[in-house]
């Protein structure tokens, strides 16, 4: 568990596990070989050169609130992937010894729909799938929804299990992908890895931070920006999106929390020769 602060905002990353088994599937371009030759990566790779990515929620204390960015996968949940089918992780004791509980939270933003970050949106009670946030807010970017209620999940049925039920309840607000939650956090548009992703974006007393989402996986990236997930659902739309974000934070003192990202999880973008990398 890591914790920053911007400014009076404070972030605590709450991980379900993590995993090194999904990098040839999800970034093949990204071989050990061509990873073990860039020194800075070593904390985002295991030694056989492996990617490995964290499955891990954000909480996000701003004015008097707490929201949840992202979900991770969720237990009990029928998934066509094996090693997230019927899952059954200590996630929620991890968020109580985290220091929270899950009724004190008062929104939770998903950054898009994918199985893996809406899946504790909902938990299995008596049989039905109930809001795991009782008192919360559950935002979703109107464009992401507008897509993924009629669409096929490749995983499962998650907006059935993780999405669905929270309209279902009441509990929903469809937002615009510059919505403001609040002075000190606001959404980003980010498409390509899915139509209406969004970023999230936090400024408190000069300080800044973003939170990717799936707009970069994992840090090789940053370095290697036109290296598509299998996952996109535009790669072209998403390496553009890539690129211009890091061209517009480089050199710039503002931390890119990695949604994906293991180790340090987080840093700042810099040059790096005629590219660029995570200073962490």
């Amino acid at each position: 568990m890591l914790k920053w602060r911007i400014g009076n905002v404070r972030i605590t990353q709450i991980v379900e596990l993590t995993t090194a088994s999904l990098g040839p599937y999800l970034l093949p371009q990204a071989t050990p070989e061509r990873l073990l030759a860039v020194p800075w990566l070593k904390p985002f790779i295991d030694d056989s050169g492996k990617i490995i990515l964290s499955m891990h929620a954000l909480v996000v204390e701003t004015q008097g609130q707490t929201l949840v960015v992202d979900t991770c996968i969720g237990n009990d949940k029928p998934r066509s992937y094996p090693r997230w089918n019927l899952m059954q992780s200590d996630f929620l004791q991890r968020f109580e010894a985290a220091g929270f509980s899950t009724d004190s939270i008062d929104a939770v933003m998903c950054t898009h729909m994918h199985v893996d970050h809406v899946g504790w949106n909902t938990r299995l009670v008596d049989g039905v799938w109930q809001p795991t946030f009782a008192n919360a807010r559950y935002l979703f970017a109107e464009n992401e929804w507008a897509y993924w209620r009629d669409e096929p999940q490749e995983y499962g049925p998650v907006i059935e299990d993780s999405v669905q039920p929270i309209f279902d309840a009441g509990m929903a607000d469809l937002v615009a992908d510059d919505h403001r939650l609040s002075d000190e956090v606001w959404l980003e548009s980010t498409p390509g890895h899915t139509p209406g992703h969004v970023s999230v974006h936090i400024a408190s007393q000069g300080e800044e931070a973003v939170i990717t989402g799936d707009m970069i996986h994992h840090p090789c990236q940053i370095a290697h920006a036109d290296w598509a997930s299998t996952a996109d659902w535009d790669p072209v739309m998403s390496c553009g999106t890539r690129e211009s974000f890091i061209e517009r934070y480089a050199g710039q003192p503002v931390l890119i929390i990695g949604t994906h990202f293991a180790g340090p999880a987080a840093g700042r973008i810099v040059r790096d020769d005629d590219t660029y990398r995570l200073d962490y």
